[in-house]
């Protein structure tokens, strides 16, 4: 990265924020990040439950109107995390949401053993 990015690089996700702040305050907290290297991108992340639970996950998807089937899933960990993942745009940013779950016992994920 040749150039150096001011706080103003980062408005359209701080302004998502913001937004998702005012509309939304009454969801659970993600953990949230934002970048210089994607200024123009949001990531809120929710962490633990399990496979069929993850709460914050689902609360938002369903705030945010997306569609289930957009939700992209797979395993990591050796299959002790189930991870839920979604971008969609958002008051004029890419909003990325991802939850994570934990699994009681290991998915085999293509006939691993």
């Amino acid at each position: 990265m040749n150039e150096t990015l001011t706080l103003d690089s980062l408005t359209a996700a701080l302004r998502v924020l913001r937004v998702l702040t005012v509309d939304f305050g009454h969801l659970p907290a993600p953990t949230v990040y934002i970048s210089p290297l994607d200024p123009d991108r949001l990531e809120v992340a929710f962490h633990g439950g399990t496979v069929s639970g993850l709460p914050g996950f689902e609360a938002w998807r369903e705030a945010l109107d997306v569609a289930p089937d957009a939700v992209d899933f797979h395993m990591q960990g050796e299959g002790h995390t189930a991870v839920l993942r979604v971008v969609t745009a958002y008051a004029g940013a890419e909003l990325e949401l991802v939850g994570y779950g934990d699994i009681a016992a290991p998915v085999l994920v293509g006939g691993a053993v």
